[in-house]
């Protein structure tokens, strides 16, 4: 199999319960040629958190100086990756660095350019009802649209060559960086490979940030892209 060097991007917004653990669990992988961190305008302890990680190997630390969105984050992570692969990471703990070896293996046997990490065909804590319904309708809506089979297309964990990710000119400022890249990948004609991923989804009181209104925007995002050039 071949040998291919990886950057996770790791867009942050309040996050300081967990965006330490999280640095530590994509450092133990040994998977990971650079972390880059975008710190979206967080207004609690992330940025002085943030501070012990400024000086170590392969950590670099973007600072937006007040919240952009998800979005904006990836894409200021996006101009810096240099790995020949870029791979998303929340903060939050949902998603396990351990599964990247998963996420890796179709590349590197060259089966896949892109990959999705699906959180409904591995196991995983179970999630709110009507947030299940709103991926699923989702995710229906791509494969009607985009003519594939996707399980899940808000995932958090995807993988791209990073040259094509700096080539998609992404315009997203929020949540809907997940329709407008995988319209965007989709269109070019690209086949996505999926593999399971494990998913510990939180609660609103844990912090879990999105809302009925970014499904909406992520509805429209597929739309859009679908009939726009």
């Amino acid at each position: 199999m071949k040998t291919i060097t990886l950057s996770a991007i790791v867009p942050v917004f309040n996050e300081a319960a967990t965006v330490a653990e999280i640095i530590r669990r994509l450092k133990k992988t040994h998977l990971v040629k650079e972390i880059i961190i975008v710190d979206d305008g967080s207004t609690d302890k992330t940025p002085s958190l943030l501070k012990q990680f400024q000086s170590q190997k392969n950590i670099i630390i973007f600072t937006h100086p007040q919240n952009r969105g998800k979005g904006m984050a990836i894409r200021t992570g996006v101009k810096a990756a240099s790995g020949d692969y870029t791979i998303i990471q929340d903060a939050d703990l949902e998603y396990d660095p351990e599964d990247f070896p998963k996420l890796l293996k179709p590349i590197k046997q060259g089966k896949a350019q892109v990959v999705y990490g699906s959180r409904f065909t591995g196991e995983h804590r179970n999630i709110f009802f009507w947030h299940w319904v709103a991926n699923q309708l989702l995710t229906l809506t791509t494969n009607i649209l985009y003519n594939t089979t996707l399980s899940d297309m808000e995932t958090c964990y995807k993988v791209f060559p990073t040259k094509l990710l700096k080539n998609l000119h992404l315009r997203c400022r929020g949540f809907e960086f997940e329709p407008e890249v995988t319209a965007k990948v989709l269109k070019r004609g690209i086949r996505i490979y999926e593999v399971p991923v494990s998913y510990a989804g939180r609660e609103y009181q844990e912090g879990k940030k999105i809302s009925w209104v970014d499904g909406l925007i992520a509805l429209l995002t597929l739309v859009r892209y679908k009939f726009s050039d």
